[in-house]
């Protein structure tokens, strides 16, 4: 099993013109994203302090850092998302998330913080996707390293994010032997 990607790499093998996912699929996407700190949550639930500062994997981040990455990139791509609802394809800004996960508050905050900022970024962000019309998704940003980028990839990217780093922590839970919490 890898250890780095569990569910396998993002992959979006999609080309051409206008929205390239079904409002199916999209739906989908948006209920993963929906789901995430639920899962996040049970993920992590019942964990000590020591288990929450063990790393996923030799030379990965601590548990307790995947826990308050997701809403640092999630409100990045929240942001992203307002931005390419309101201007024209808008260059956006790259952050550095390796060094975002370094500082004081993602090593050493309780889980519980990040976790409601999380569930209460995806409230928010699942109403404003569900508010959108399906061309929408076809609006876009700029990225300095990606280049353009439309948002329907984005909901899938994120839909697959939150699953990849939640499978993260399930998947030391469980080669660790970690009891479960609902268990």
């Amino acid at each position: 099993m890898d250890l780095q990607y569990p569910i396998g790499k993002f992959t979006w093998n999609r080309t051409g013109e206008g929205l390239l996912s079904t409002e199916e699929e999209r739906q989908q996407w948006i209920g993963e994203i929906e789901a995430t700190p639920t899962w996040l949550k049970l993920a992590v639930e019942g964990l000590t302090e020591a288990q929450l500062d063990t790393p996923y994997r030799p030379g990965g981040w601590t548990v307790r850092q995947v826990v308050h990455h997701l809403p640092d990139s999630h409100l990045n791509a929240y942001t992203r998302f307002r931005l390419a609802m309101t201007e024209d394809e808008p260059t956006i800004k790259p952050y550095k998330e390796a060094l975002w996960a370094q500082l004081d508050d993602a090593r050493t905050a309780p889980a519980g913080i990040s976790i409601t900022l999380l569930t209460a970024l995806h409230q928010r962000w699942v109403m404003l996707m569900r508010s959108m019309k399906p061309q929408d998704f076809a609006r876009a940003i700029q990225h300095p390293e990606l280049g353009r980028v439309v948002l329907e990839k984005y909901v899938a990217m994120y839909a697959w994010h939150g699953k990849h780093h939640v499978t993260h922590v399930t998947g030391l839970r469980q080669r660790s032997g970690w009891k479960a919490a609902s268990a």
